[in-house]
């Protein structure tokens, strides 16, 4: 009984994050994005350094990703915000359904914000190729939407990852890494903790659509608050790797890459 129910929770979650990814927009080309952020702010060569490799690596600091980061979540969070409060209005998106549009909705702005912060903080091109999405792609935004939702094992996977992306920053070694069937049993179990949250949050956004007059404010505030609560935990955790900070590529040295490369591997 217990295996059907997190079966079930690991179901809503995958038909909910799959509506999302088809939502138009969704998408963030990294390539573009970093080039339209850092551009603004950065002289060209600094730009190019960052795309091929990453912002750090670069030597744009923490506190100026910060900036941006934080711009990033301000300008998703008013979107997502407003779109929620549409939504909460009685005749508005529809309460009940497989994936509920306004659920559809906040997930794709989740998504489109959590790629903004993980290219900002160094990772690479979350998406193989321009056809839809498949089984390592979701792989990747479990573990980070775990984070997101304050999930210890995506924490943990993620840490490892981000060690072996930091020295390896011109290969594609994190998307390896997140696509080895060693990970598999983490992704599922971080999909299930995340499904029954999920659960609880759609559950509690219909309730406040059947209160009169009230349920737009309700539903709005709800989303702003879980919003900024899941950016704030991604962007903080991002931060304090090491393939978010500038003072690791100073120091960086090939001893230091055989090392982490071994403890990786033994992890996974």
């Amino acid at each position: 009984m217990a295996r059907e129910v997190q079966e079930k929770h690991i179901d809503i979650f995958y038909a909910t994050i799959k509506t999302a990814l088809n939502t138009p927009g969704v998408r963030i080309q990294r390539n573009d994005f970093l080039m339209k952020q850092l551009s603004k702010h950065f002289p060209k060569d600094v730009v190019d350094e960052a795309i091929l490799k990453n912002p750090a690596s670069a030597g744009i600091t923490k506190k100026e990703i910060e900036k941006i980061a934080v711009s990033c979540i301000k300008y998703e969070k008013m979107k997502v915000t407003s779109l929620s409060a549409a939504a909460g209005i009685p005749g508005g998106f529809a309460m009940f359904g497989t994936v509920p549009a306004d659920t559809a909705q906040y997930f794709a702005h989740v998504i489109r914000v959590m790629q903004k912060l993980v290219y900002l903080y160094g990772w690479e091109e979350l998406y193989d190729s321009e056809e839809g999405f498949d089984d390592e792609t979701m792989n990747r935004i479990t573990l980070f939407m775990g984070v997101m939702f304050g999930v210890s094992g995506a924490n943990a996977a993620i840490n490892q990852i981000a060690k072996i992306a930091a020295v390896n920053v011109e290969k594609k070694i994190a998307r390896k890494a997140l696509t080895k069937g060693a990970i598999y049993p983490l992704v599922k179990r971080v999909a299930g903790v995340i499904g029954v949250k999920m659960t609880k949050e759609i559950f509690a956004k219909g309730i406040g659509k059947t209160i009169p007059f009230v349920s737009a404010a309700i539903s709005g505030g709800m989303t702003y608050t879980t919003f900024s609560s899941m950016t704030s935990n991604l962007k903080k955790h991002l931060k304090d790797l090491p393939i978010a900070d500038e003072k690791f590529y100073d120091s960086f040295n090939l001893k230091e890459k055989d090392i982490i490369d071994v403890e990786f591997e033994e992890i996974l």
